[in-house]
């Protein structure tokens, strides 16, 4: 989780980061339905440090039976999970062509576009380092300018697919030029 310099950083990036996923996720189908690749998408809990593995089994199996259980039972189900700990959800996107396989974490990819110059292994590496929220994803009245934002989330997914493709021609360019 990144590291904020203030409330104010904080709630510049709770503003950004719901957006900045919805067009990372909408990049990755674009880029997804030209390349070669197939994508899949995996969920993955994280838990904060010092969560026993009983307990993390235990608000795991209630989550399971929430899903399915009976109206008269929801509530009782939900009351025990507000009095656990709940891990984060981790999204994983997976890429496969033929034997190839790559994981991306979408969380990454969010916090790559939200922050300036943010750095996925500096920032793991390192977790006293702050974070800077890109505030030119918003505009002046203070919403998500979310012309800049897909912009820059074009632009990140396009890297990172360009990357696996080395000799992809793109579209607008001439075979040779």
């Amino acid at each position: 989780m990144p590291k904020f310099a203030d409330i104010r950083a904080w709630e510049q990036a709770e503003l950004l980061m719901q957006p900045v996923f919805i067009r990372v996720l909408d990049n990755i189908r674009k880029q997804l339905e030209q390349s070669t690749w197939q994508g899949t998408y995996e969920e993955t809990p994280i838990w904060p440090e010092g969560i026993p593995a009983e307990t993390q089994e235990i608000v795991t199996q209630l989550q399971q039976q929430l899903a399915t259980a009976p109206p008269g039972e929801v509530e009782e189900i939900e009351e025990q999970l507000a009095r656990l700990p709940s891990p984060q959800m981790s999204y994983i996107l997976c890429l496969k062509k033929g034997e190839r396989q790559i994981t991306i974490d979408i969380w990454q990819l969010c916090y790559q576009i939200c922050f300036r110059n943010y750095s996925p292994v500096l920032n793991s590496l390192d977790k006293d380092l702050v974070v800077e929220v890109d505030t030119s994803l918003i505009d002046e009245t203070g919403d998500v300018d979310w012309l800049r934002l897909d912009e820059k989330a074009k632009q990140l997914i396009e890297q990172i697919f360009n990357s696996l493709s080395p000799h992809r021609v793109n579209a607008e360019e001439e075979p040779g030029g």
